[in-house]
């Protein structure tokens, strides 16, 4: 499948959840094998080729980054994971530049990893939707159904109210009592150190926590050709923004927050990974496997 079958704005037509979820793990799952030639290699010896229709959990994908080709491990008394997925949920995920907002974009993300959580891997998977409160709270499972209740809480989780980081902190302690991997999707407008000094107690547990940062390509790189007046949409606050700054001093402190991010979720032991919304769906799915393989 054409990576520009997986780009969002193309995505957004369909109008099924599952269904989209589904088109963008196939056509993941189809871009592991655009080579013709996988052949076995020699220095593998508890390995053999990825063919259509095997079991995602066993691909090595640390040798799938080196040379491009998937081999399947050959596990022995594997046991399943937990997926955990927080979603944010507040007014701010609502904006969009283009097709899709940083909402959807999340959503179909988060239908994704539901799909190939339970579909692909036969892992528990979970979700929480949360702005200042929990809305939403399904537990991780693999009992029958558990991927249509997914997908019914992401197709109802509508942005309202502004976010508050601690209270699903809070909630997930208490409830995960097996450890595994959590995934935070969410545009992370907190101060660096206030958001990982609230994250970070998950890592204590024993979990895997990763950042998802959505952004649209307008917050990260405004394209502004006349001044106009910004309000955010979880104060209200109003602020009269000009091209020449959108380009010089708030693209600076874009770019820092960023960073600062990022150095102070890998130094507290998350893994960070920025996805602009106009990124196509199956580069957060090879960040996401990709994580899951180095913890294993």
């Amino acid at each position: 499948m054409s990576p520009r079958f997986l780009e969002p704005a193309t995505l957004a037509a369909i109008g099924d959840l599952e269904l989209l979820a589904r088109t963008v793990v196939d056509g993941f799952v189809a871009g592991l094998h655009r080579s013709p030639d996988f052949g076995f290699s020699q220095e593998f010896a508890e390995y053999r080729a990825y063919a259509p229709g095997d079991d995602l959990r066993h691909v090595d994908w640390n040798a799938f980054a080196r040379t491009e080709r998937a081999y399947l491990k050959r596990y022995r008394g594997e046991t399943n994971s937990l997926v955990t997925i927080l979603l944010d949920a507040s007014r701010s995920m609502e904006y969009a530049s283009h097709a899709v907002s940083k909402i959807d974009y999340a959503r179909y993300l988060a239908a994704s990893i539901c799909y190939l959580a339970i579909h692909n891997q036969r892992d528990a998977a979970g979700l929480l939707v949360f702005d200042d409160e929990v809305r939403a709270f399904i537990r991780p499972s693999t009992r029958s159904g558990q991927l249509a209740r997914l997908m019914s809480a992401l197709e109802t989780a509508e942005p309202h109210a502004r976010t508050d980081f601690a209270t699903p902190m809070r909630h997930v302690q208490e409830f995960l009592k097996r450890r595994g991997l959590v995934l935070i999707l969410s545009d992370f407008y907190e101060s660096p150190e206030q958001l990982v000094r609230t994250i970070e107690p998950l890592r204590f547990h024993g979990n895997d926590v990763v950042l998802l940062h959505v952004l649209d390509p307008d917050e990260i790189r405004p394209d502004l050709r006349e001044p106009v007046l910004l309000t955010d949409v979880e104060t209200d606050q109003r602020m009269e923004v000009t091209p020449e700054y959108a380009r010089g001093e708030y693209h600076a402190r874009m770019q820092a927050h960023l960073a600062e991010l990022a150095e102070r979720a890998r130094g507290a032991g998350l893994d960070y990974f920025l996805l602009p919304t106009d990124r196509p769906l199956d580069a957060g799915l090879r960040e996401y496997l990709t994580i899951r393989q180095e913890r294993h």
